[in-house]
């Protein structure tokens, strides 16, 4: 668990759960709360009794079931006195290894290692007026990185002695649980030159003539874990613009500082939106490319067996003339033209190279035989 006191000029970590008990919030800022799934779950009669004593009102049971349920997908809810945000991160590679429950879509997923990163595991914000409770995986790079942000920020700062920090720091819970929301979501943003490069890399199979394309599972694979991602961002979408409606709910406020925050925070929250309306577009984009590359790439096969079918189908008639003097020649009656003679054989001969030639320069002519361009 970590703690941190974050103001409009400096942030500082070391606060514990019993100092919050004993003296209460701080005199200005607001105060930070990260913990695990698993710490909430050990510790949660005390962090209930530090919200209770914080914030005069401890979280419903209903919403930390919500918290701790690692399988909710990205939703909103509010009370009167906080609301809960629960956002889906993309899971890490030590997360797909090390996490003991099973993945959003319950199945482990094969194909090249770019598709496993499309797990993704919950994160929970219990927001307060003054206090942002965060509940992470155990493994949270997005927690650990803007922290270390946040540290280092207030340490250049206070070196700096710098007095007007002004946006370099979140102004309120809601503010701070935003940037982190943003945070997640360019790490959907950061998947889609990868994800690209793969599918691009099968495209270019799928369309090649001169190979053999094998990798149908994995393009599979690819297409159902383009459509959950597709899920994914579609209820994240919907959780940020139900919090965007509902900041528009909230009581307006006469001091001109806390106008322009609310200003600042729907401008953050209508950035984020678009972010993920971005995600959402790109991996539409990249399934209708999918569909459409399996769909060219059978288009191509029928096309090449068409052309096939067509030459075949050409020589099989240049050869039913040659099969029938052949046979003709073949009869066994006795007084046959030619067949007496000694020149019959080459007369024979003659004849048939003559209509097979002039039978595929005909052919050729009408393109029977053309070779097909690839």
């Amino acid at each position: 668990m970590r703690i941190f006191h974050i103001q409009n000029t400096a942030v500082s970590e070391g606060l514990s759960l019993e100092g919050l008990l004993q003296n209460g919030l701080p005199a200005t800022g607001f105060v930070w709360i990260s913990c695990t799934h698993s710490v909430l779950e050990a510790q949660l009669g005390t962090i209930q009794a530090v919200l209770q004593q914080l914030c005069g009102q401890a979280l419903l049971d209903l919403h930390v079931s919500d918290l701790l349920n690692t399988q909710l997908p990205s939703h909103y809810d509010y009370t009167s006195q906080y609301d809960v945000v629960v956002f889906r991160r993309l899971a890490t590679a030590v997360a797909a290894t090390t996490d003991k429950k099973p993945p959003i879509n319950g199945t482990k997923r094969g194909g090249p290692p770019i598709l496993r990163r499309i797990d993704t595991n919950p994160v929970g914000f219990a927001i307060f007026d003054r206090v942002l409770l965060t509940v992470h995986p155990s493994d949270c790079a997005v927690r650990d990185t803007y922290a270390s942000k946040l540290m280092q920020t207030s340490a250049i700062d206070a070196r700096a002695d710098v007095r007007t920090a002004g946006t370099r720091y979140p102004t309120s819970p809601a503010d701070l649980m935003l940037r982190i929301v943003n945070l997640m979501v360019d790490g959907y943003l950061a998947l889609r030159r990868e994800l690209t490069h793969q599918l691009d890399h099968w495209q270019t199979e799928l369309l090649d003539p001169k190979t053999r394309f094998a990798n149908w599972a994995a393009l599979l694979d690819a297409r159902q874990a383009l459509h959950q991602l597709d899920e994914v961002c579609e209820d994240q979408r919907s959780c940020v613009q139900d919090w965007i409606e509902a900041v528009k709910t909230w009581p307006l406020v006469a001091e001109a500082t806390e106008a322009r925050e609310r200003e600042l925070l729907q401008v953050r929250s209508r950035d984020v939106l678009e972010h993920i309306e971005r995600v959402v577009h790109h991996v539409r984009r990249l399934e209708q490319s999918v569909e459409a590359a399996v769909q060219m790439h059978f288009s191509a096969q029928s096309h090449r067996t068409n052309d096939i079918m067509r030459t075949l189908t050409a020589l099989t008639a240049i050869f039913l003339p040659l099969n029938l003097i052949a046979g003709i020649f073949g009869m066994n009656f006795e007084f046959i033209p030619l067949l007496h003679l000694h020149t019959g054989f080459w007369w024979a001969m003659g004849s048939m190279l003559t209509i097979a030639a002039a039978l595929g320069l005909v052919f050729w002519r009408k393109r029977y035989l053309s070779r097909s361009a690839h």
